[in-house]
């Protein structure tokens, strides 16, 4: 029997999900850094060094960017960890990849990349001390199983970082429907020529799991001392857990 799954509102095989998400990021991608500045105001920069710090990250660890696309994360992490330290950009998307990777060599400041499947990590058991997912989680088909490939890959001590867009505090839901569902759409189709994927976007945000759900889930692929931080009402949350 073919298994279903969600793409924004719509259900479809799970086969064709990773194909589309596909499709959506590499018609996003040139735009993708103008676009969340447009989207958040600004507040993505906030809240990804918000992340930084949580994270505990410190001078020679070992740092994976899951869905790391144009290396914002990547950039911070490494200013974190230092010379002595090692930070892997990665993303499923070459053309989100492309843009993360010449943006840091451009820089001055290289990272190995790799472009992979965050379900199937090409990377071996207990190896980084932190294990960072932004923006990433609700696009991928199989949450739980990109969950335990993270776990797997973190040493004992180490911590995972979800940040993700959340369920946002419901006497502001109203105003955020109307953003997410009239105007994000318009901004796409202005300022990137694509109103679809914005769609999906803001469709995406309202099928991943609540904040309680995604400990849940954190809980149930290994992690400890869940917890997670809400941000600009709910609109984000960060979650962190640990191996032990």
């Amino acid at each position: 029997m073919t298994k279903t799954t969600h793409f924004g509102f719509n259900t479809v095989t799970e086969d064709e999900k990773a194909g589309k998400v596909a499709e959506v990021f590499h018609s996003v991608a040139d735009r993708y850094n103008l676009m969340n500045d447009l989207m958040s105001a600004g507040l993505h920069r906030i809240w990804k060094r918000f992340a930084i710090e949580v994270s505990g990250v410190k001078n020679g660890d070992k740092v994976l960017d899951i869905a790391g696309g144009t290396g914002d994360l990547s950039t911070l992490f490494l200013q974190k960890v230092g010379r002595s330290g090692e930070v892997w950009l990665t993303d499923i998307n070459n053309s989100m990849l492309s843009i993360g990777r010449d943006r840091m060599i451009d820089a001055g400041t290289p990272v190995p990349v790799t472009q992979c499947d965050a379900e199937k990590l090409p990377f071996p058991d207990n190896y980084f001390h932190c294990v960072c997912v932004a923006f990433g989680l609700r696009n991928m088909t199989h949450k739980d199983v990109a969950l335990k490939e993270m776990f797997r890959t973190i040493k004992p001590g180490g911590t995972v970082i979800v940040l993700e867009f959340s369920k946002v505090w419901k006497p502001l839901q109203p105003a955020y429907d109307t953003y997410s569902f009239k105007l994000l759409p318009l901004m796409g189709k202005v300022f990137a020529d694509d109103a679809d994927s914005y769609r999906y976007l803001a469709e995406s945000i309202r099928m991943h799991p609540s904040q309680e759900e995604l400990k849940t889930l954190m809980q149930e692929a290994g992690f400890e001392r869940v917890e997670y931080f809400n941000m600009t009402a709910g609109i984000v949350a960060l979650h962190r857990g640990y191996k032990f």
